[in-house]
């Protein structure tokens, strides 16, 4: 499944910033969806993911509160809706499929190529 994020950008902190992913193919239903990010010189982390009705949600403790992640089948995209962002939240976001909303980067097959976020203090 052919991923493209995109919706990064410059914000300072406390902004807020809507990242979306928009999926090629007729099968974006049948996956879940993922959000990770890596930030220089650290490992990519999880940040949220989704079921694949959107039923179900998954938050890191870092994010909880703060962002939110949903998505439109019908639109073939999956968000991340970021509020409160702190200058610890910039980095490179990635969007990821899987069959099952997993919270470890190991089991997701596709990537997007990723969209930078930088908040500043």
């Amino acid at each position: 499944v052919p991923l493209q994020a995109c919706g990064g950008g410059l914000v300072q902190a406390g902004g807020s910033l809507r990242l979306s992913c928009a999926a090629s193919g007729r099968t974006f239903s049948s996956y879940a969806m993922g959000w990770f990010r890596q930030a220089p010189g650290k490992e990519r982390e999880f940040v949220a993911a989704i079921s694949r009705s959107g039923g179900s949600t998954y938050y890191a403790d870092s994010v909880k509160g703060r962002f939110t992640i949903s998505r439109d089948n019908a639109k073939n995209t999956v968000y991340l809706q970021m509020n409160s962002l702190k200058p610890e939240d910039t980095a490179v976001y990635y969007c990821a499929s899987d069959l099952v909303a997993g919270t470890s980067s190991g089991e997701y097959d596709y990537w997007g190529q990723g969209t930078q976020v930088t908040v500043s203090s």
